[in-house]
């Protein structure tokens, strides 16, 4: 009957930071505030009983509200409220303002399958809208789409998701619509693997971060857990910035936002096998403490200074696997080993852990549920057993402890021995249940793989006690002096001929804005920039890389900006380099001198990187045919795979099954697919093209394929017609060359009104 909202992502989100009730309440002023700021209209208070986030609005799983229900049982009907199969999901919902939001899949096993929001009447359960999209170029299989949840913003009622290819939106609450969306893959490089793990947004004052493995371009083109910072009304970046490059995995632990130290600080665990704390208005680290040499997905819980987490992969430098540990987050710099105490060989390392009454509760990933003293880390007792698997993480309220592992229920009360069990049952076979319980107005909402459950008794009186005082930032005033420059937006695509406007924001030392003093702009690369920060890219070069920056005294912060213009576009690789302004291409490819010629060349060499596609622009283009000359070398008689990409579909010459396949959704090929017998060779040089077109509602996708040099022929080999379509999308090159090199010369994307062979 529960879900997994991918319980692993059940870390405690971040985001929860920013609803504590408004991120105003929770930060200073900044010192360049003005009157007209203050005059601005007071957002409305958030309601003390939603649940904006999916660990709560404390970011703790702690509800404070009481006459909450002592059974999840759906046979009970003095405890069952309802239940709606179409909202079934792995995801955590949220609640606010009378509604609940969650990520799910539509149509199921169908060609209209789909990732949704979907927003539910909260007390009813019945659906009052949804939001869908299509998932993309991604080889997330069907059963991990809505690893992410929602999260809600309790001053504008707007709700933002991402979905499990990195497609991100910010929704109207009321209506479902989309305000603003980015597509983090093709403009910032988010890896989506076939694990499925996918980060939760968090928000914080004006900002909405999300975050997961970026490879992107230029200096940030090798892979690395990286956040973007967006402006949550425009969606404009802020600030990116991540962690140590090459790491070992992908991750899903969500950020804890909130005030350690009088500092306001973003803490979260990160693929490089670290805990980092950010400062989140700049994304400059504070500290770091090292705990494995894979990714850290547990979700910090924050008690005053001190860190609690989890972690069940290999303790650093050591043989051991597992570990649920605690120290002090007031500190700067690398804290590896710094901890206040450990438990070693605890594999807490997907359900997120809970501080309660003066206990700290832990689940491991099988299940068993483990009470540790949180000042000594001195177990107290003996673990128990509640099931066989745990991805969901514990929820509290009204006394009592909500657990629900993959196949059982159970609902727990602690007593001076551990917990007494109140009820107990097993959810449904073949149900699975890894999100986790979430409380709103009296009811608890558990989420499972057969559908969204309601529990509630029918003559609650919900009411809620007082939240405690939260920790208050030290006031900018004390520390008035810049110490960083933050340039916004900090990246941007833009065309030949654009304008863009960019601000210099001052920050302390502490990460606080401070006032802001005029800053001195130069543009490197081509373009100018006036001295209010306005650039033009009139006479920049096609696909060209521009860096703003801004200086105030002997401080500096720069802006990254591609510039690529409208279709048509060709590439030789004359200068012998990747462009500059693909997205996911430079780590993984080389330019080479071969056949006395450069070629892009995508090796074997590359770390975990053989097997990926790269973007050429803008994710708004439509209608266009991209064509290339492509070569595949063979090695102990295996050959690549060497596709294009256009408006999200593949076309893929499949070595070693000698088929050519147009595909989006690479490891749902029910979804949308059409596969043709293909014969190609080894060390031979082919043609290959593909259109994609919209018509009458459908994407219209043909391909061929010929010998390069020779006639074009007229007919296509292979055509897929898509009637969920994906209507707008970047050009790029796919590639698997897990078994051999690929070798591409020669790229060309033209407006299919003026496609033809550039030859």
């Amino acid at each position: 009957m529960i879900s997994n909202f991918r319980a692993r992502l059940l870390k405690p989100v971040a985001l929860t930071l920013l609803f504590l009730l408004t991120a105003a309440s929770l930060l200073v002023v900044p010192a360049a505030a003005t009157a007209a700021d203050d005059a601005k209209p007071v957002p409305p208070a958030a309601d003390p009983m939603d649940w904006p986030s999916w660990r709560g609005p404390e970011q703790n799983g702690i509800s404070r509200e009481t006459g909450l229900p002592e059974s999840l049982d759906a046979e009970d009907p003095t405890v069952f409220r309802w239940k709606n199969p179409e909202a079934a999901t792995i995801s955590t919902p949220i609640v606010m303002r009378g509604k609940l939001y969650t990520l799910a899949r539509v149509a199921p096993g169908t060609p209209r399958e789909q990732e949704a929001v979907l927003c539910l009447d909260a007390a009813t359960g019945s659906k009052l809208w949804e939001n869908r999209f299509n998932v993309y170029l991604s080889d997330v299989p069907a059963e991990r789409v809505a690893w992410s949840s929602c999260v809600g913003d309790p001053a504008t009622g707007r709700v933002y998701a991402m979905g499990v290819c990195g497609y991100f939106q910010c929704l109207d609450g009321e209506t479902g619509r989309t305000i603003w969306s980015h597509s983090l893959t093709e403009e910032f490089g988010l890896l989506h693997t076939y694990g499925g793990r996918t980060n939760i947004p968090v928000l914080f004052e004006d900002l909405v971060i999300a975050s997961g493995v970026l490879i992107n371009w230029d200096e940030l083109a090798r892979p690395a857990h990286r956040f973007v910072a967006m402006n949550k009304d425009t969606g404009e970046v802020v600030w990116l910035s991540g962690t140590r490059p090459l790491p070992e995995d992908t991750t899903y632990s969500t950020p804890f936002l909130g005030v350690i130290g009088g500092q306001a600080q973003m803490v979260f665990g990160s693929s490089d096998g670290a805990v980092h704390g950010f400062q989140p208005r700049t994304g400059k680290e504070i500290w770091k403490n090292v705990l494995s040499p894979r990714g850290t997905n547990v979700s910090p819980l924050v008690d005053g200074d001190t860190v609690y987490i989890g972690q069940s992969e290999e303790n650093i430098g050591e043989a051991t696997m597992g570990a649920v540990l605690a120290f002090n987050a007031n500190q700067a710099g690398d804290i590896s080993g710094k901890n206040l105490w450990i438990n070693k060989e605890v594999m807490v390392g997907k359900s997120s852990p809970l501080l309660l009454d003066g206990r700290l509760y832990g689940v491991d990933d099988s299940a068993a549920l483990y009470i540790f003293d949180p000042q000594s880390g001195k177990q107290l007792g003996r673990k128990q057993k509640f099931g066989t698997i745990m991805k969901a993480s514990l929820t509290a309220g009204d006394g009592k402890i909500y657990l629900t592992s993959a196949t059982t229920w159970s609902v727990l009360k602690p007593d001076e021995r551990g917990v007494k069990k109140l009820a107990q049952g097993r959810f449904a076979e073949q149900e699975d249940c890894q999100g986790s319980p979430v409380i709103s107005h009296g009811r608890v909402y558990v989420p499972t793989t057969n559908a969204l459950y309601c529990f509630g008794l029918a003559d609650a009186k919900p009411a809620v006690t007082p939240r405690p005082t939260l920790p208050q930032e030290t006031p900018a005033a004390d520390d008035p002096k810049p110490a960083w420059v933050q340039v916004v937006p900090a990246e941007v695509l833009l065309k030949p001929g654009d304008e863009q406007q960019f601000a210099a924001r001052l920050f302390n030392s502490r990460g606080q804005p401070v006032k802001e003093v005029p800053a001195t702009f130069e543009v490197k690369g081509g373009g100018a920039v006036d001295s209010a920060g306005k650039l033009t890219t009139s006479g920049v070069a096609a696909h060209t890389a521009l860096y703003v920056t801004a200086k105030v005294g002997e401080l500096s912060g720069v802006a990254r900006v591609r510039v690529v213009p409208d279709l048509p576009w060709k590439f030789d690789f004359a200068d012998k380099q990747v462009p500059i302004t693909w997205i996911g291409a430079r780590h993984r490819n080389i330019v080479r001198e071969v056949e006395g010629r450069p070629l892009m060349v995508k090796v074997t060499t590359i770390p975990k990187g053989t097997r990926s596609s790269s973007w050429m622009g803008q994710p708004s283009l439509h209608d266009y045919t991209v064509e290339a000359d492509v070569r595949g070398n063979i090695r102990d008689g295996k050959m690549p795979d060497i596709g294009l990409i256009a408006q999200r579909y593949t076309l893929d010459m499949m070595g070693a099954k000698q088929q050519l396949q147009i595909r989006s959704w690479t490891s749902e090929l029910k979804r949308m697919s059409v596969t043709v017998p293909f014969s190609w060779k080894p060390d031979t040089w082919y043609t290959i093209k593909l259109r994609a077109s919209n018509e009458a509602g459908k994407a219209v996708l043909q391909g061929k394929v010929w010998p390069a040099g020779s006639t074009e022929p007229s007919e296509w080999l292979i055509t897929a017609i898509d009637e969920t379509p994906n209507t707008v999308g970047s050009p790029g090159l796919f590639g698997n060359a897990t078994n051999a090199e690929i070798f591409v010369s020669r790229v060309s994307v033209t407006p299919n009104e003026q496609s033809v062979s550039q030859k």
